[in-house]
């Protein structure tokens, strides 16, 4: 399958879950707010996993597993002796894990936060020991979606988070419909009992279970089964200890930054039970993330997996040119939508809160935080495809030392917010450094690339880039300009009124920059206007056939 086909189609699953996923977002703000103490204590709880996960294994799998299967697949078994030794050894090591950490849920959600109270802190605890299995289900996810990629079966991998938001949402629909919503958090927090924190945190882990479990029902398509074997040593598997090393501490030092964000973010929480302020705090920085997650996970990831696996074999072969050139044409991909994406979502920011949150007040907080972390989108991105090139080389102590100079800025300056800035503006103001950080980490990154495998010849990278970024900002200031003088997002206008008025404002503000940057891209010659349009139309014309 080619990586136009391979792409379409994990967009395609990317796209429905991440719809799902908004679906799932405004569910849990109305079933618990979102500038409230219980849906921060549930915040933070439902990251828990994730912050461990990340921390013992998240980038370690994508760095490691796809090369190492690649290389396995020699073996007189096809690898499968291989995948089962690998498999068993990280079910194993997830499990222990897993039990620990339960058993510490405690003592993480303290280290987490600052400043709460002890009935606060109480409720987190509650919702953290219900929401950390989801740590086990988490690693069986990634590592039965990794082999599956090595294999080029990438549709099962994007299409599983479906089944995850399904099951969660249901089980919101279910709380709702037994407890009542609670969207501006009059509910006070000991008046949550055990069936509300099950019901919640419970359907949250078991979608996380049916997300990873069902990957199973895939492997047989691929002509893979497996076995439980513990024999693992003298199978090679020492080559992905020495590569997950630096990857692992890649992930320490990625966690660390995160550590110091969620517990500044976590200390806003004393201004709004003081002031009565709709101060965004750790929920509202979820719910953002979530936005900026969105083009991300629907191009950036679809492209840059369906790539991967093409850039490791190359570099297996020591073909750095065609290595170059796929890693080159996946980068302009890559900027051209993130670049709009960036744009449109910048201007659309007020209006995309007022989704997830009915005041005034909540909706500027929130909205904030928003275009704050798109300054960083287009980095973000870059990032993360140049970071699979590096793992494509087998190369990830690299990446260690350009992510460390990245938090070493971000957490500089997270303690320095922390004393200067007021809270108001405290989770807004460490999204906006986060983006800054992170473009620094992108030009680092590549220029130690470049170092590595030589310029981009031909590509037009560069060029192309300031291109993008240029048609990006010409149509942000397009789209600004028909919010403004229409005045749909001043206080009282349309596109905040309601939920419906916001949504009817960002389809002609959309439709508008949408038209303006692909002409602007046109007037500047870049090929991916009518190129990128063209591949995608014959990757699903050949999906159709197929």
């Amino acid at each position: 399958m080619s990586t136009a086909r391979s792409s379409l189609l994990m967009a395609g699953g990317t796209i429905v879950s991440r719809i799902l996923g908004f679906v799932r977002a405004v569910l849990l703000a109305v079933t618990i707010g979102v500038t409230t103490n219980a849906a921060d204590a549930f915040g933070i709880a439902n990251q828990l996993p994730n912050n461990v996960y990340a921390i013992i294994a998240g980038g370690v799998l994508n760095a490691v597993l796809v090369p190492q299967i690649i290389k396995a697949r020699k073996h007189k078994d096809g690898g499968q002796g291989y995948i089962d030794r690998l498999v068993t050894l990280i079910i194993s090591g997830f499990t222990i894990v897993t039990v620990v950490t339960t058993l510490a849920a405690p003592f993480l959600v303290s280290i987490y936060t600052t400043g709460w109270s002890s009935d606060q802190l109480a409720l987190a605890t509650a919702f953290a020991y219900w929401c950390l299995p989801q740590l086990f289900f988490y690693g069986l996810y990634s590592l039965f979606g990794e082999i599956l990629n090595a294999r080029s079966a990438f549709g099962p991998f994007m299409w599983a988070p479906v089944l995850n938001n399904l099951v969660a949402i249901a089980g919101m629909l279910a709380f709702i419909v037994l407890f009542g919503a609670d969207p501006t958090g009059h509910r006070a927090i000991s008046d949550w009992g055990s069936e509300q924190v099950i019901l919640l945190a419970g359907t949250a882990t078991a979608g996380v279970a049916s997300q990873a479990l069902i990957l199973l029902l895939f492997w047989k398509r691929i002509g893979l089964k497996f076995r439980l074997n513990f024999g693992w040593r003298g199978v090679g598997l020492r080559p992905a200890a020495k590569a997950a090393s630096w990857t692992l501490g890649m992930v320490l030092v990625t966690q660390a930054g995160g550590l110091v964000q969620s517990i500044v973010a976590s200390s806003t929480i004393t201004a709004r039970e003081t002031g009565g302020l709709a101060v965004a705090s750790v929920a509202a920085a979820s719910i953002g993330w979530l936005v900026f997650m969105l083009p991300h996970s629907i191009a950036t990831v679809s492209i840059a997996t369906a790539s991967f696996t093409k850039i490791s074999q190359h570099a297996h072969d020591g073909d750095i040119a065609a290595l170059k050139r796929d890693l080159g044409a996946s980068l302009r991909a890559i900027l051209a939508i993130s670049a709009f994406a960036a744009a449109t979502l910048t201007v659309l920011a007020y209006p995309i809160a007022r989704v997830f949150v009915g005041e005034y007040e909540a909706t500027i907080a929130l909205g904030n935080v928003i275009m704050a972390m798109m300054v960083g989108l287009v980095s973000f991105s870059f990032v993360f495809m140049l970071q699979r090139a590096f793992y494509a080389l087998e190369d990830t102590r690299t990446p260690f030392f350009f992510t460390l100079a990245q938090i070493s800025v971000f957490i500089v300056g997270a303690l320095i917010i922390a004393q200067t800035v007021p809270a108001v503006w405290l989770v807004a103001a460490l999204s906006l450094l986060n983006s800054v950080s992170i473009t620094i980490q992108a030009v680092l990154a590549y220029r130690l690339l470049r170092r590595r495998i030589g310029r981009f010849e031909g590509i037009g990278l560069a060029g192309a880039a300031t291109r993008m970024i240029a048609a990006g900002i010409v149509a942000g200031f397009a789209g600004w300009s028909y919010l403004h003088f229409t005045g749909l997002i001043e206080q009282g206008g349309y596109g905040l009124a309601t939920v419906l008025g916001a949504v009817i404002t960002c389809i002609p503000a959309g439709l508008i920059m949408a038209v303006v940057y692909f002409a602007v891209l046109a007037l500047l010659g870049v090929e991916e206007t009518w190129k990128a349009w063209l591949g995608v139309a014959k990757a699903f014309k050949g999906i159709v056939r197929r």
